[in-house]
C-alpha cells in the first residue's frame, strides 16, 4: 500500500507540474525546471520540448525579419546570421529568415509569429521605427530577446546595431561636392522612409550645405530601394531636368537602377554615388561605360554576426555594455575599388 501511495503522489506532482508550465517567458520555464524531483524535471523537459521553449542560457532558434531578401544587403545579413549561429552552436541553432517586402503589417505578423513560436532571438531590420513598436513590445513581454539592426526603432530592445548611416550620407555627398568642385545640380534618390534612409538623406544634406553653389533640385522621389524603382525614378528625373551633375542614391540597388536609366537615355553627363558597398554596385563601378562612381560601404554580415553574438550573451544573462552600436562605413570609389574586399 505504501508503494501505491508513493506512485500516486509522484504522478500527482508530475501532473501539477505539467499544468503549471506556461509559455509566458523564459523566466517561468527556468523556474519550472528548478524542481528537485527527477520525475518533475522529466515532465517539465518534455513539456518545454513540445512547446518549443528554450531553457535560459542556450540559444537554439533565431528569427530574422528583413526588408527584402531579393536585396543583396539582406542576403548578406542572412548569411552573416547563419555563420555566427554555426560558430556558436554548430548545426544545432535553427535560423529562419523572412522578407516583409517593406510592408509594416507583414513584418508585424512575422514578429508575432516568431514570438508565438517561442523563438529565442529575434533580429529585425524595421520597416517602420514607430509602427513596429507593438510587435516588439509583445515579443519582449513574452521573454524574447530582440535586437534591431540597420534601422533604429522607437521601442525598448536588447540592442541596436547599425551602420553609421548619417556618416554614410555625409561622406557620399562630400565626395559629390568635392568632385563637382562645389558647383552643380544634384538629385537624391530617396527610399522607403526607414530611419536609416532618413539619416542618410540628412547626412547628405548636411554635407551639400557646405557648398553654396550646389543646387539640390530633387530629394523626395521614392525609388523604393530597388533596381526597378531606381530605373523608374531616374528615367523621370532625366526627362524633367535636362542638367543633372550628380546623383546620391540612398542605397546601391536604386543606384544601379539609375545607372541603367542613364545607359538607356545615353547620358554620361553625371555620376552616381550609392550606399551599401554591394556586389551589384562594385560590378557597376568596374564598367567604365557606366556612371556609378562610388558607394559608402557597409558590412551587413558583420552587423548580423554582432547581433547574434550579443543576443547569445543576453540569453546567457550577460547584458551588453553599450546597447547602441554604430559601425563605421568607408567610401569605395573606382580609384580604390581594387583594395575593397566587398561582401
Amino acid at each position: 500500500m505504501k508503494r501505491i501511495s508513493l506512485i500516486a503522489s509522484v504522478l500527482g506532482f508530475v501532473s501539477s507540474s505539467v499544468i503549471g508550465c506556461t509559455n509566458d517567458s523564459q523566466k517561468s520555464n527556468t523556474a519550472t525546471n528548478t524542481g528537485t524531483n527527477t520525475a518533475t524535471n522529466t515532465a517539465t523537459n518534455m513539456s518545454l520540448e513540445s512547446q518549443g521553449n528554450t531553457p535560459k542560457g542556450k540559444l537554439q532558434t533565431i528569427g530574422i525579419a528583413l526588408g527584402d531578401l531579393g536585396n543583396p544587403f539582406y542576403v548578406a545579413v542572412h548569411k552573416g546570421t547563419e555563420a555566427q549561429a554555426k560558430k556558436i552552436g554548430g548545426n544545432n541553432i535553427k535560423v529562419n529568415a523572412v522578407s516583409s517586402a517593406f510592408d509594416l503589417n507583414q513584418q508585424t505578423n512575422q514578429i508575432e509569429n516568431f514570438t508565438a513560436a517561442n523563438t529565442d532571438l529575434i533580429i529585425l531590420s524595421a520597416v517602420d521605427k514607430k509602427g513596429i513598436k507593438g510587435a516588439i513590445d509583445q515579443a519582449r513581454n513574452a521573454g524574447r530577446v530582440v535586437i534591431a539592426i540597420d534601422s533604429a526603432v522607437d521601442a525598448d530592445v536588447d540592442a541596436m546595431i547599425s551602420s553609421n548611416n548619417t556618416q554614410a550620407g555625409e561622406i557620399a555627398c562630400k565626395y559629390i561636392g568635392d568632385r563637382l568642385k562645389g558647383k552643380g545640380n544634384v538629385v537624391i534618390l530617396n527610399g522607403t522612409p526607414m530611419d536609416s534612409i532618413n539619416q542618410r538623406v540628412s547626412g547628405c544634406e548636411k554635407s551639400l550645405s557646405k557648398y553654396p553653389e550646389i543646387k539640390l533640385i530633387s530629394k523626395d522621389q521614392n525609388a523604393e530601394g530597388t533596381r526597378d524603382g531606381g530605373l523608374r525614378v531616374m528615367s523621370d528625373l532625366l526627362t524633367t531636368f535636362p542638367k543633372i551633375d550628380a546623383v546620391f542614391a540612398t542605397n546601391d540597388q536604386s543606384g544601379v537602377g539609375a545607372d541603367l536609366a542613364a545607359r538607356q537615355a545615353k547620358r554620361k553627363d553625371f555620376f552616381i554615388v550609392g550606399v551599401d558597398g554591394s556586389p551589384d554596385a562594385t560590378k557597376a563601378m568596374e564598367d567604365k561605360d557606366g556612371v556609378f562612381a562610388a558607394t559608402a560601404a557597409q558590412n551587413p554580415a558583420a552587423m548580423a554576426q554582432k547581433a547574434v553574438e550579443i543576443g547569445n550573451d543576453v540569453i546567457q544573462g550577460k547584458k551588453p555594455s553599450h546597447s547602441e552600436i554604430l559601425i563605421p562605413v568607408n567610401l569605395v570609389t573606382r580609384e580604390n575599388l581594387g583594395t575593397y574586399k566587398g561582401w
